[in-house]
This record gives structure tokens, C-alpha cells and sequence, in this order.
């Protein structure tokens, strides 16, 4: 089957290594693993290749691949030259680190975007962000890395629609597109028929979760890109089965288009540890649902890999 990953965001109280090795024993391929400073289950922005090093050793040891790298970078789109040229920067070391772990897959934001400015400053914006994966598409493929841009609140990438047409204007082999049904959903965008439709030439790595409304009626006003505020978020994180999201019919859906590469359980533990189980049950309980769905999908069982030493 395609690889099916499990992401650091849902171990942020264990060490990386420790992470790749529950990831292991629940029996995934492989993991998705946060590029960032001062975070238990991450290779550090300031790392100098010791800890990268080190998880790519670890990885192979227990018969895992790393198949993700997951930057916090948010300002490719900003208009101070100096900052997005910093945050360029920012993103060709993790490109680097990328290519030394071989995972081949960066999720990136679609720039910043918080809303009520003027369409002159939106336009700008688009501009730079434009320009800045245009930029960074061929030093990406240089490395082996397709930077994989995410379906994403607070960004100009919030809906497929929009993220379609930046792929349209930046159109680099080097850039893909990250598709997440659930931060659609909750950002009232499209359904993943639509979705996965338009976005289909792109897709370039999967985000797997499931959530439930607090008031469906409510609309999201994020203060951030990387997450939302407990006073003001209008959903709950849910294991997958447990919410809103068909995802036997997103995954047939995803499948039909041809697609070869992984899915990321993005299980949402960092952000809001009181709606999910721990993940020493909570992955291993996903990566069984998930593999029963995938058969449902396609009719392919899809057996877990063979347990490591």
C-alpha cells in the first residue's frame, strides 16, 4: 500500500527517537517529523546534522522510513523583503535537512493570511508568495524534496480552489500540493469530492484526521497559521471513525486519481491533548482503522509491516 506515516504533531511529550519507535511497535511505515526548535519530538531548526543523523539511523533500524519534514515557516508571502528573505532561508535548510533524511516531502504553508486586509496588500502578497516557490521549486528538486503545499487556515492556501490556482501560477515539479480534507471541512471549504477532483494533478502527500463541530454555524477566526486558540476554535480533534469524515470514501476518492505517495496520521495531540487518547493507543487504534478503511476503498489488504527487533 502507500505508505502510511505518523506524525510528531501527536507525540509532543517523547523524544524524536522514542516517537519513531512507537511509530514502529503501532505498527506504521514511517513518520512525519516537525523541523523545529525547542519541541521534544522534532529535528531542531539549530540541529548541525547530529539529530537528523541520528533519527535517519534510528528509522532504519526499526524498518521505518521518514517520509515528512514539517517546518513552521509562515512568511514566504510577507511584505518585508527582509523577512521573506529570511524565511526563505529558513525553508532551504529544511529542504537540506529533507534531502539528508531522503523523505522527499515538506509540508508549507501558503504564506500567511489573517484576514481584513485591503485586496491591493492580498495581491501583494500573492506576489510574493508566487515568487518565493518559483524560487525555491528548482532548489527543492535539486535535493530530491517536492515542498508540498498544505490546505491551510490562515494562509492564501485555505481553500483547494485557491491552492489549485497557486500551483497554476508558480507550476514547478518542484511544488505540490498537501491535501487535508479536515482543515477544509472546518474552514467550511470544499467537499472532498471537489476537492480531491481539482487538486488531483498536485497532490503530493496526504493529512489524515477527523474532527467534530462545537457550532457548525460558527465561522474559524485564527490569531495564528499553526494553530488555533482554545477561546476561539469551533472544532473538537477526533481519531479517525470518530468524526465528521467518510474516510473510506475519501481514500477511494485519492486512490482513483492515481496517487502513489503517503498519508500522515496528523493526529492533533500537541494542539488539543483532551480530545484524543494518549498516543501510545491512539496510534496503533488509528493505523488499524486506517489500513481497514484503505481495503474497504480498494479492495488491497493492507498489511502493517512486519515487526522490528
Amino acid at each position: 500500500m502507500n505508505r502510511l506515516l505518523g506524525h510528531t504533531l501527536g507525540t509532543p511529550d517523547l523524544p524524536l527517537l522514542d516517537a519513531l519507535e512507537l511509530f514502529a511497535d503501532a505498527g506504521l511505515d514511517g513518520a512525519e517529523v516537525i523541523w523545529l526548535d525547542d519541541y521534544a519530538s522534532a529535528i531542531p531548526e539549530s540541529d548541525d546534522g547530529t539529530a537528523a543523523g541520528a533519527a535517519k539511523a534510528a528509522a532504519d533500524r526499526l524498518g521505518i522510513s521518514i517520509g515528512g519534514l514539517t517546518p513552521y515557516v509562515s512568511d514566504i508571502n510577507s511584505l518585508d523583503e527582509e523577512v521573506r528573505r529570511r524565511e526563505m532561508d529558513r525553508l532551504r535548510a529544511a529542504i537540506r535537512t529533507a534531502s539528508d533524511l531522503e523523505c522527499g516531502r515538506i509540508r508549507v504553508y501558503g504564506g500567511t493570511l489573517m484576514g481584513g486586509e485591503t485586496p491591493d496588500i492580498v495581491a501583494a502578497r500573492w506576489e510574493r508568495l508566487v515568487a518565493s516557490l518559483v524560487e525555491l521549486g528548482p532548489y527543492a528538486l535539486t535535493h530530491g524534496v517536492v515542498l508540498c503545499v498544505e490546505n491551510h487556515f490562515a494562509t492564501m492556501t485555505e481553500s483547494a480552489e485557491e491552492t489549485v490556482r497557486l500551483m497554476q501560477e508558480v507550476d514547478s515539479p518542484g511544488v505540490g500540493i498537501l491535501y487535508d480534507q479536515a482543515n477544509l471541512a472546518f474552514t467550511h471549504r470544499e467537499e472532498y469530492e471537489e476537492a480531491v477532483a481539482i487538486q488531483a494533478p498536485w497532490i503530493r502527500h496526504v493529512h489524515v484526521k477527523d474532527l467534530e463541530f462545537i457550532d457548525p454555524d460558527r465561522r474559524l477566526t485564527p490569531a495564528a497559521v499553526s494553530h488555533i486558540d482554545k477561546a476561539t476554535r469551533i472544532h473538537m480533534s477526533r481519531m479517525i471513525g470518530d468524526g465528521i469524515l467518510d474516510w473510506t470514501s475519501i481514500i477511494r476518492a485519492v486512490e482513483a486519481t492515481g496517487y502513489d505517495g503517503a498519508y500522515s496520521l496528523e493526529y492533533e495531540y500537541r494542539w488539543n491533548p483532551e480530545d484524543l487518547p494518549e498516543p501510545q493507543d491512539g496510534f496503533p487504534e488509528s493505523n488499524r482503522r486506517f489500513r481497514s478503511y484503505f481495503e474497504e476503498a480498494t479492495g488491497h489488504r493492507t498489511d502493517a509491516p512486519s515487526a522490528t527487533a
